[in-house]
């Protein structure tokens, strides 16, 4: 199967944070959503102030997932402050009975000094793969790689091991 994780900058963050990175340019939504929609399954990162908005260009089908962060970084005169961040999911492999049944949100810390602001922690990308349930041989494409450590999980989901 083919997945997409998209964890493109937020909503009117761009020149922000990723000035000195001309690709991360304010991002069209409803453009993506569409691109997003040729997968078999894909997740989608966004902050929660636009999830209404996003949440309007998804098909009728997807989920919002939660990753909640015990330890997160607040902002001066934001109360209360934002501690948790909305993943949408769409599509993906269907967990039998034989998978544990998986929570639809995920308890990890921020990630700190990966060089990117709002790089995603190991334990959210691996939510990510077992709510799509990636399997190897499966392929993920990383749309807005970043780090690149959410491709390293991905690599690892979906590595065929070898043959003895």
């Amino acid at each position: 199967m083919r997945f997409a994780y998209a964890d493109p900058p937020y909503i009117g963050q761009a020149k922000k944070h990723y000035s000195h990175d001309p690709q991360c340019a304010e991002v069209d939504h409803a453009a993506l959503i569409e691109r997003l929609g040729g997968y078999d399954g894909w997740a989608l990162s966004l902050s929660t102030p636009s999830l209404p908005q996003i949440l309007a260009l998804c098909p009728p089908d997807v989920r919002v997932g939660a990753w909640v962060k015990p330890f997160a970084s607040f902002k001066p005169n934001v109360n209360p402050g934002y501690c948790w961040e909305p993943v949408i999911f769409c599509g993906g492999r269907k967990r039998g009975r034989d998978l544990p049944t998986l929570r639809d949100f995920v308890s990890c810390n921020i990630t700190l000094r990966k060089g990117l602001a709002g790089a995603k922690p190991r334990p959210v990308i691996e939510w990510i793969c077992d709510w799509l349930n990636v399997q190897p041989g499966d392929t993920v494409d990383d749309l807005f790689p970043g780090t690149g450590g959410c491709g390293l999980v991905f690599d690892e989901r979906t590595a065929l091991e070898a043959v003895a």
